[in-house]
């Protein structure tokens, strides 16, 4: 598993215990609720449900196309971008009314950088997911396409 594939990995369940006790603060506390939900959102669905599906895919896509990826730094920067992106907009939805000026610029600076890293992993997707050459060209005789391997 490389480092990046790692990274997502405990980056996702970070962010899973990160939302589960944004949600104990509302139960807890539900006069807080209406401020903290949107943090709490967040958390889960981008930070915990996204960033798996980021690792995941970024772990079985190569091995499933038997090609492999264009940019091998891109996941460690998607997982940089999403990672700060997220910081800024859970923290930003937190202070939306105590400091709004400062959520004011960490809402979409953080959805711009999150937003940065997910346009990454579709063109990676889109790449690994396109015919390989020797499949795009027509063969007489029914050849076969050259193997190829990835290593684990």
């Amino acid at each position: 598993m490389s480092p990046a594939v790692r990274g997502f990995l405990r980056s996702a369940v970070a962010w899973l215990v990160i939302g589960l006790l944004l949600g104990i603060w509302m139960a807890v506390d539900p006069a807080r609720a209406p401020f903290v939900r949107l943090a709490h959102m967040h958390a889960l669905l981008p930070g915990f449900v996204l960033l798996m599906i980021f690792g995941v895919g970024y772990h079985v896509l190569p091995r499933f196309s038997g090609r492999p990826l264009p940019w091998t730094r891109g996941p460690m920067v998607h997982l940089v971008l999403a990672d700060l992106g997220l910081f800024l907009l859970v923290g930003g939805f937190l202070l939306r009314f105590s400091r709004p000026g400062v959520a004011h610029l960490a809402l979409p600076a953080g959805g711009l950088l999150f937003l940065a890293g997910a346009f990454l992993f579709a063109h990676v997707t889109w790449f690994l997911t396109e015919a390989p050459p020797w499949q795009r060209l027509k063969t007489t005789g029914g050849g076969t396409p050259p193997s190829t391997t990835i290593s684990p």
